[in-house]
């Protein structure tokens, strides 16, 4: 993803969404193939997986720069909120289709999402508009609504570059220079590995823990374990929401990662009580830890691309939240890594470190915390103190 940077903000996000989508798809399948070509060398696994992710690594720096191009910060928590529950649903319907396709071969549940990733490649390359500009209208600073038409008509091309923006793109190490970018990129490291760690565990921990006595399925522990990404779905929208409400994305942020600490302490502790209260306390869990992990890599990213100190060069978007979602992505490896060796000796110990990851994450937001806070007391200082009293006044 760090190489992504040096191609988001200086080709078209179009196309280079398209390559992207269309190569994951290409070498998806050629993993798939690997069934029926009955080859069984470790390598070849290897070399194929490493290839999807390196196209797959220009997705979510591209997404989050076409979105942020056409929303304003008034409500784009929000709305990045909503539009990130992409990722969870994905996620569940990916392991369905998988999951379906089991019984004719696994070489199938390669093959045909392979194929599907790439037709939408296709069609994205046909339909993507990147931003207002490409479509004759103007981007308002902080627009709450649809952008406006600067004309009656529109003449150009549907799909046609933006070419009015001949801003020299921002470099690697002027983008980690942008206030904001490294804290939240250094948080996103641990917000991710806390996240992963239970995308890629939890249907192994469930299965592997009596609830009620009993130990669940291989399946059902899999079905299960969906209910996080529900979590996580509420827990995205609900930090967006938030954060646009109070204008605080720090804020928020730290707050739900200080929030997931008790809530896998409680999990890991009464989570095998019975079935309702390990799905009440995984849903809880979900929205916790995927809520900032989704602002981040959404609203966060895309408000920090389009920072103050760049002076209104907006080729910075894909280059922040490549950088921010590559070093939560390190997290994100590391992780389900350490669980695997930390797991054989005691699940209680892995818990203690999502934990404290957690916590971590949490107080890399520290400074931010505190500026935002500084920042609020200051503006009602101005309207007058929070102490002040004032008459009612009638609603217009």
């Amino acid at each position: 993803m760090y190489f992504s940077v040096h191609l988001g903000d200086r080709l078209n996000l179009r196309i280079l969404l398209t390559v992207g989508m269309v190569g994951t798809g290409l070498f998806t399948a050629m993993y798939g193939v690997g069934y029926w070509a009955n080859i069984h060398m470790f390598s070849y696994f290897l070399i194929v997986q490493m290839l999807a992710g390196l196209f797959q690594s220009t997705g979510w720096p591209s997404v989050v720069a076409v979105v942020g191009n056409w929303f304003g910060k008034s409500n784009r928590g929000l709305i990045m909120g909503i539009w990130n529950a992409h990722t969870s649903v994905g996620n569940i319907v990916g392991s369905l289709v998988a999951s379906a396709l089991l019984a004719y071969g696994w070489g199938w549940s390669f093959v045909v999402p392979g194929l599907m990733i790439a037709f939408v490649g296709l069609v994205v390359f046909l339909i993507l508009p990147v931003s207002p500009e490409s479509v004759g209208t103007v981007a308002e600073e902080d627009q709450v609504h649809s952008p406006r038409k600067y004309r009656e008509g529109v003449t150009e091309p549907l799909l046609q570059s933006d070419t009015e923006d001949h801003k020299i793109a921002v470099g690697f190490i002027e983008a980690w220079k942008i206030p904001g970018v490294a804290p939240f990129a250094l948080c996103l490291f641990f917000a991710k590995l806390v996240a992963y760690t239970f995308l890629y565990w939890l249907p192994f921990y469930i299965s592997h823990t009596a609830i009620e006595g009993k130990y669940l399925s291989n399946a059902t522990a899999g079905n299960l374990s969906t209910i996080f990404d529900v979590g996580g779905v509420v827990g995205g929208i609900l930090a967006g929401h938030i954060s646009d409400h109070l204008n605080a994305r720090a804020i928020t942020a730290a707050s739900f990662m200080y929030c997931a600490i008790p809530a896998l302490f409680f999990y890991r502790s009464y989570g095998s009580v019975s079935l309702p209260v390990n799905m009440l306390l995984m849903f809880i869990t979900g929205v916790f830890v995927n809520g900032p992990y989704a602002l981040i890599t959404t609203a966060v990213s895309a408000d920090l691309g389009t920072h103050s100190s760049l002076k209104g060069n907006s080729k910075a978007l894909a280059t922040v939240t490549a950088i921010i979602d590559g070093t939560g992505s390190v997290g994100a490896a590391i992780g389900p890594l350490l669980t695997g060796y930390i797991s054989a000796k005691s699940w209680s110990a892995v818990f203690t470190m999502l934990m404290a990851s957690a916590l971590v994450a949490g107080l890399l937001l520290t400074r931010l915390v505190v500026a935002e806070v500084a920042a609020k007391i200051a503006e009602a200082s101005r309207q007058g103190g929070p102490t002040s009293v004032s008459p009612p006044q009638p609603e217009v």
